[in-house]
């Protein structure tokens, strides 16, 4: 069985590996500075299989594990960290589906997923409530068969392309503590749903980001999560613990591309008649960017295998998070001064990698919120 997986694995890999090289690194650099959503390059995406990565077999999906997943992320952000975006916070949504839905949730939505032909999102953040997701204003009332959403989330990624969201409002805004007052609604576009302004962003340019708006937004009862009121807030950070996983996968691909870039880059380029490369203070950036990549990598899998035993990660998510996210800012800025001048200009994708960064910093829940999910769990697990 382990066999049979690896072969998959790597069959897997090389299709995505040959899709960047062939189709996202030529173009990606444009599509980037111009801010250009790429439509055709989505459409092979969906060709691939590649919005259907965490859907089941079952319901016409890759089904993969959490490993492949993750080294797929990797991959993908080599080329263009952007275009993962696409599939993020899709696979989440599919990801609460799969394993909080009711049969005809699972039914109905996940072949639309795995196809691509309804592309998700997530409604979670807004402006006042980002980290403290409990203090969410977004509610939603119940009238006969629907729910009337009414409130606006924002730093929506597929906001504007995307046809359906994993939206969280509050049914119970008397509950205590205030997060059992949180459910999750499959929401798709319609009367009532608008989409706001698109954010003008230092990097992860050319995905849409945006505010979503909801006035007197009808959603149908059966779209209710489970059918359960007042679980949104578990059902979203269990999926939560597969966005951070596949944030620090980006991190991971964007730091490795950074790294190949200077390595080449410092045995090309030659100062006082030899190759920068030779010089030992270039040798030693080079031997801690490349170990700090590893070990994030590292931590990804750790966090990624046990999600495929089954069992909570947020721990394990929480660190890879943090540390790959971190590491990748550092070596995406080392290998920007091993290129000196040529590092910070556009000709060159370094400066797109130093941009792009700081967004596994933020995303998924800051590197702040990090630290204090690893300490919760930790004082836990030590508990004396």
């Amino acid at each position: 069985m382990n066999e049979q997986l690896g072969e998959a694995r790597q069959q897997i890999l090389a299709t995505v590996r040959d899709f960047v090289q062939r189709e996202v690194s030529p173009v990606a650099s444009r599509y980037e500075q111009e801010d250009i959503y790429p439509h055709e390059l989505v459409e092979r995406m969906k060709e691939l299989g590649l919005f259907g990565i965490v859907v089941p077999e079952e319901y016409g999906g890759l089904g993969l594990d959490y490993t492949t997943f993750a080294m797929v992320f990797e991959e993908l952000s080599k080329g263009w960290m952007s275009i993962s975006g696409v599939i993020g916070t899709h696979s989440i949504l599919a990801y609460v589906i799969a394993k909080f839905g009711t049969e005809d949730q699972k039914g109905h939505w996940l072949p639309l997923l795995a196809r691509g032909e309804k592309r998700g999102g997530l409604g979670l953040t807004e402006p006042d409530a980002g980290s403290d997701v409990a203090a969410m204003k977004t509610t939603a009332v119940r009238n006969g068969d629907e729910y009337v959403i009414n409130g606006s989330k924002l730093f929506i990624t597929n906001g504007r392309y995307g046809d359906v969201f994993l939206l969280l409002a509050k049914t119970n805004r008397e509950a205590q503590p205030p997060h059992r007052g949180i459910s999750a609604f499959i929401a798709e576009k319609g009367p009532g749903f608008t989409v706001g302004r698109d954010l003008n962003k230092l990097g992860y340019r050319g995905v849409d980001t945006c505010e979503l708006v909801f006035q007197d937004y009808r959603v149908p009862a059966e779209n209710l999560v489970g059918l359960k009121e007042g679980q949104g807030f578990y059902q979203v950070m269990e999926g939560l613990e597969t966005g951070r996983i596949n944030v620090a996968a980006r991190a991971v691909g964007v730091a490795t591309a950074a790294f190949e870039a200077a390595i080449a880059y410092a045995q090309q380029r030659k100062t006082f008649g030899q190759a920068i490369a030779q010089h030992q203070a270039i040798q030693l950036m080079l031997a801690d960017m490349a170990t700090k990549v590893q070990a994030a990598r590292l931590l990804v899998y750790d966090a990624a295998a046990k999600k495929d035993r089954g069992e909570r990660c947020d721990l394990e998510a929480g660190m890879a998070k943090l540390f790959a996210s971190e590491m990748c800012a550092q070596v995406t800025l080392d290998a920007m001064r091993i290129h000196g001048g040529y590092g910070y200009i556009k000709d060159l994708p370094l400066e797109r990698y130093y941009r792009d960064a700081p967004l596994m910093i933020i995303g998924e829940g800051t590197n702040e919120i990090q630290k204090l999910v690893i300490a919760r769990n930790l004082l836990r697990r030590y508990a004396s």
